[in-house]
């Protein structure tokens, strides 16, 4: 076995260090990174009957293999990370340390993988990754690493663990003879000459949050070859392709054989609450991105959602708003759809799970089950409240938790403490209905044999993990479900609310909402179009792709596949999973009942225009790890990426036209500069498609900034406001300058398209751009072309975006911050000349005298507030009316009086006296 090497070139480090710990014999050869043998020294690919082999990626993991030492899952998950979130923070770290010249930087731009290898080594307490012994997870990281955790000139701040596990290593002989034939002892200048050889890549396949980039604005030159320029100058003489308008879409669509047949999906929202900023980025404005691309590039998709309707929660807030079930579905159904009308969330069909579709279709995999011996029967106990006549679901019982002792605990986790809780452990436990104390019963229940089916799940995760694009944590996730065994699945519950079980013996059941919900998908889109089954009965014709947040990846990588797997119906699986991490809101989590957060009713009220909530939202979205909503950084993004970034450069580029040719495009004539601006341009396009194909939503984001902002310094160099006042070749300059920026300006409205759907619109609008612009510009392998070509006429231009004003922010900031809790108790207030004197706190032993004024008013939360104070009231006197239990009006008439409480301080006036308890004197 050959392996080829290259001195510099840091992924050579694993590979040589994975070598010499596993003590595989080999013939190592190393190759120059320049000339014939660069292929040898780049390409990430293995061919082992050709006894070849080339680094970097996968020959550690190879020669672990072959050593017989293997690789645990834990293993994998690290090798995982170093891929998909080390890497692309590494390798721009390395370009600004050894090429820029900043190392200084490099501490900024590796915080976060760094932060996140600290906390985990902490967490873990052994001496490396995975154990208490070297693993290839060690071998590989601490090699990436090297270059700049053994250089003293770089400071990476105190991070203790992470450098006692790297001093840990550095006394290892594999690594130190793997450090000395590739650095040949030169440190990080060992690998100049390499990295300067290298295409730039700016931190795109970065994990972190968006708002901790410290590089965003930056601009990093990427050479330019003579070759590069040439080509994007012929590239940029022809013509767009003839193509139909992605827009003009045909209903029903149906998979097309000649055609990429895409079918999106994202987590159905359930129907009983309304969703937050983090619900829609999460699921349906992600996969309303990729949907819009995917038309772009010219495929063929369907993308279908709707609301979950059934199951306990759905009961809960019937009982909660004294309406049935079906009418709560109605009612939120509704809200969902016109939140996501007005996040222009463009679906083909936006269905809901209370259909007969939905019965036909969960009862006939429910029987495909069945017939095929994947289900088992059991008894559960559970609590079941003789009063009420009925079994208890876990959210319909409170009680005195039995961890922590907080005694509003449900029967399926505490809220205090956040431990999951099996409804019977509880202490104390009350129907939430009656009140009346429940007694523990038997009740029979189906099973889903997944321990049956898991060989054959394995097999098609394999498959499908290594042919589609499923994210790290949707892969780590599912592992961590199979690495001990599945366990048989309950699918039946005691509710009535739910799609009936039709087995003789469970005829007073219903499915579980986890069996029944995705089957969802299956139903809507036979509510959409009889002939469904083309896309769900029809895998080797179909991607699917599924969006979600990381919480719904179980059901969907392994209990919704063994159900379609156990139905035997050739079902189309999901080949593509994409799960978000969380989005926080600010540094707190969203609560509808606290107040705290936007939700999706509230957004438009803010008079901050859709696009720009879609911007920031795909900007910040938690590809790698959870991130933050936040109101100033909304704001800054606002007002430096797309005010003084994007629309700055397009507004420029159209003004030129009206203002100095009179609204028509001048005649272009390039030079080597223009052409080295086509040669970015393109290349960012190129990275563009590439990422977004991988449905790396958020990074491919970065490049049409990039775009926009090479075109504003392109103008800022050229200055055509000066040139078009000058002699012939300088108005010549100013119009090519000219030409080649309002171009550059119709590609952006293109790559826009998918994120700023209006906007893009309104740019396409004021360029006059030609209709099939839209639909042929990324189809194929994509390309910049001259579009607006000398002679036509632009429309009206005007700025697209707004300043956002920190007053207007602050304002916002404090109107969805919610009610902020005391840090003390209340203080005795007693009259004090002309204001209010508060008396010292007996057990805080201090004394203040402190002015208190009302509090700044609220009106449009007053308004909210009032209207929740009529309908509790109303809510009260029928409970009175209808002689209902007393612990359940006082319940709600606390409610009401806490209501109130929080009315008079958006009113802007003090707190409402509570009520003297004890004997009148």
């Amino acid at each position: 076995m050959k392996l080829f090497v290259s001195e510099g070139n840091p992924h050579c480090l694993k590979v040589l260090a994975a070598l010499e710990d596993t003590g595989v014999k080999c013939d190592v050869q190393f190759v120059n990174h320049e000339g014939t043998n660069a292929w040898l020294s780049q390409h990430l690919c293995q061919t082992r009957s050709l006894q070849y082999l080339f680094p970097p990626i996968y020959t550690p993991r190879y020669l672990f293999e072959v050593s017989g030492k293997g690789c645990t899952d834990l293993c994998n998950q690290w090798l995982e990370w170093e891929t998909a979130d080390l890497q692309p923070a590494l390798q721009h770290a390395l370009h600004v340390a050894v090429v820029l010249e900043k190392g200084s930087e490099v501490s900024k731009v590796l915080q976060g993988p760094l932060n996140h290898l600290e906390q985990s080594l902490t967490k873990a307490s052994t001496a490396y990754l995975t154990g208490e012994s070297v693993s290839i997870a060690d071998v590989v990281l601490w090699a990436a690493l090297y270059p700049v955790l053994s250089d003293p000139s770089i400071p990476l701040g105190e991070r203790k663990t992470v450098k006692a596990w790297f001093e840990r290593g550095a006394k290892l002989r594999s690594f130190q003879t793997a450090a000395q034939k590739v650095l040949q002892g030169k440190g990080l200048q060992g690998m100049k000459t390499y990295l300067q050889k290298q295409p730039i890549h700016l931190s795109t396949q970065c994990k972190e949050p968006c708002t901790n980039n410290p590089f965003e604005g930056e601009e990093l030159e990427r050479a330019v070859t003579e070759e590069e320029m040439e080509a994007a100058a012929i590239t940029w003489s022809k013509k767009l392709p003839d193509c139909p308008s992605a827009e003009d879409r045909q209903h029903p669509i149906l998979p097309q054989k000649d055609k990429k047949n895409v079918l999106v999906t994202s987590a159905l929202p359930y129907v009983n609450n309304v969703p937050h900023l983090g619900n829609i980025i999460g699921c349906v404005l992600s996969a309303d991105v990729f949907s819009r691309y995917s038309r772009l590039r010219g495929w063929n998709v369907l993308y279908l959602c709707g609301t979950d309707e059934y199951g306990t929660a759905t009961e809960t807030k019937a009982l909660e708003e004294g309406l049935t079930p079906l009418e709560i579905c109605d009612k939120y159904h509704a809200v969902h759809a016109a939140i996501y009308k007005w996040f222009q969330i463009d679906f083909d069909f936006f269905g809901r799970t209370t259909t007969e579709k939905q019965t036909e279709i969960a009862q006939d995999i429910f029987w495909r089950l069945h017939k095929n011996d994947f289900l088992l029967e059991d008894t559960v106990e559970q609590l079941r409240c003789d009063n009420c006549e009925r079994f208890l679901a876990d959210r319909f019982v409170e009680g005195i938790c039995p961890h922590c002792a907080f005694p509003e605990a449900r029967g399926d986790q505490c809220d205090q403490c956040g431990r999951l809780i099996n409804a019977i452990e509880l202490k104390e436990p009350q129907c939430k209905v009656c009140r009346k104390t429940p007694a523990i019963r038997s009740s029979k229940h189906l099973f889903l044999d997944l321990p049956k089916l898991e060989t054959e799940l394995e097999e098609w995760l394999d498959k499908s993990i290594s042919t589609g694009d499923w994210t790290t944590n949707s892969k780590q996730i599912t592992r961590s479900w199979l690495r001990d065994g599945l366990k048989p699945r309950c699918i039946t519950r005691d509710l009535k609310w739910g799609t009936p079980v039709p087995h003789e013996d469970f005829k007073d059941k219903v499915f579980y909402v986890w069996f029944d919900a995705p089957i969802g998908y299956l139903s809507i889109t036979a509510n959409y179009t009889d002939e469904w089954e083309k896309w769900w009965k029809n895998p080797t014709q179909v991607e699917l792709y599924n969006f979600m947040a990381k919480d719904n990846v179980p059901f969907h990588s392994v209990v919704f596949p063994c159900s379609l797997l156990g139905a035997r119906d050739n079902y189309t699986l999901v080949n593509h999973l994409v799960a978000t991490e969380y989005l926080n809101y600010e540094d707190t989590k969203f609560s509808k009942s606290r107040g705290v957060g936007v939700f999706g009713d509230m957004a438009k009220d803010t008079d901050i225009p859709c696009d720009v909530w879609r911007f920031y939202l795909l900007y910040v979205r938690p590809e790698g790890q959870d991130s933050s909503f936040s109101w100033t950084d909304l704001a800054t993004k606002n007002n430096s990426e797309l005010l003084n970034n994007l629309g700055n450069f397009i507004n420029r580029a159209g003004m030129f036209v009206t203002k100095f040719f009179e609204g028509c495009v001048p005649a272009m004539v390039l030079q080597q500069e223009d052409k080295k601006l086509l040669a970015l341009v393109g290349w960012e396009l190129q990275q563009y498609i590439q990422l977004m194909d991988r449905v790396k939503i958020r990074d491919a984001l970065k490049h049409i900034l990039n775009i926009s902002r090479h075109g504003n310094q392109y103008i800022q160099i050229n200055e055509p406001w000066k040139k078009i006042k000058g002699a012939d070749a300088d108005r010549q300059r100013a119009g090519t300058v000219t030409g080649v920026s309002v171009n550059i300006a119709c590609l952006l409205s293109v790559m826009l398209s998918p994120y700023m759907p209006i906007v893009s619109q309104t740019i396409r609008d004021q360029l006059n751009c030609p209709p099939n612009v839209l639909s042929a510009m990324l189809v194929g392998s994509g390309n910049f072309v001259c579009t607006l070509s000398a002679g036509h006429r632009v429309g009206t231009v005007s700025p697209l975006f707004q300043k956002l004003e920190m007053d207007q922010i602050e304002a916002l900031k404090k109107r969805f911050s919610g009610a902020q809790p005391e840090e003390e108790p209340p203080k005795k207030k007693v009259p004090f000349g002309n204001c209010v004197h508060t008396e010292p706190n007996a057990a805080s032993g201090q004394a203040a005298a402190v002015p208190t004024t009302a509090a700044a008013a609220d009106p449009e939360r007053a308004k909210q507030l009032s209207q929740a104070v009529v309908k509790q009231g109303e809510k009260v006197r029928d409970l009175k009316a209808q002689k209902a239990e007393e612990t359940l009006i006082t319940a709600e008439v606390n409610k009401l009086l806490d209501l109130k409480h929080q009315l008079s301080l958006a009113e802007g006036k003090g707190p409402e006296p509570a009520p003297q308890k004890g004997k009148k004197k």
